[in-house]
């Protein structure tokens, strides 16, 4: 592609493509980790309840305390409050639709990363088709991809600028090949 600055622009546009897509795909990862951490909180608080609402019952049919009774009462409230949030409120499947999102957008990512890389040797028409071509897939699955919020940017961030997590050195990509397609530094 020869060196112009209309190419220059392109070639801008298509790189801040690349890194809103990595930082969408890092956010959803990152929210799904969060929903899943809901659930499981949720889910031990219940068996907790649960199980002490049981040993309540027991303690009543045993005991004629007052005291005892309203606490199970109370926890057996607690429970049903529980049960129905989960069914309401589903974290556990949200954060499979954020996994399904972040799946999607892994493939633009890396469909990017492709085409910053093939550049250099494209015609800009077939440039600007190709772009277009992922603008288009991302238009579809951001219209229909779960909401975010700014926790989950803020870890993607983090994991992206301070703990490299979408960068290897030759070392690290070295332990992933066999010896003869090794490179040294």
């Amino acid at each position: 592609m020869p060196e112009n600055g209309l190419n220059t622009q392109l070639e801008n546009q298509i790189r801040e493509c690349f890194g809103r897509v990595v930082y969408s795909h890092k956010t959803h990862l990152k929210m799904a980790d969060r929903c899943a951490a809901r659930m499981a909180q949720y889910k031990v608080a219940q068996i907790a309840v649960t199980a002490l609402t049981s040993s309540g019952a027991v303690g009543v049919v045993v005991f004629d305390d007052f005291r005892l009774k309203l606490a199970t009462a109370l926890l057996s409230f607690l429970s049903l409050f529980i049960a129905a949030y989960l069914k309401n409120f589903d974290p556990g499947g949200t954060a499979q639709k954020h996994r399904d999102t972040a799946s999607k957008l892994w493939g633009i990512r890396e469909s990017y990363f492709s085409l910053i890389t093939d550049l250099p040797e494209m015609e800009l028409a077939d440039a600007r088709t190709k772009r277009d071509e992922l603008q288009e897939l991302l238009e579809r699955i951001y219209a229909s991809e779960p909401q975010t919020d700014g926790k989950a940017f803020a870890a993607a961030q983090d994991a992206l600028k301070n703990n490299e997590e979408l960068t290897f050195c030759a070392d690290e990509i070295n332990c992933f090949l066999p010896a003869s397609h090794r490179k040294s530094e």
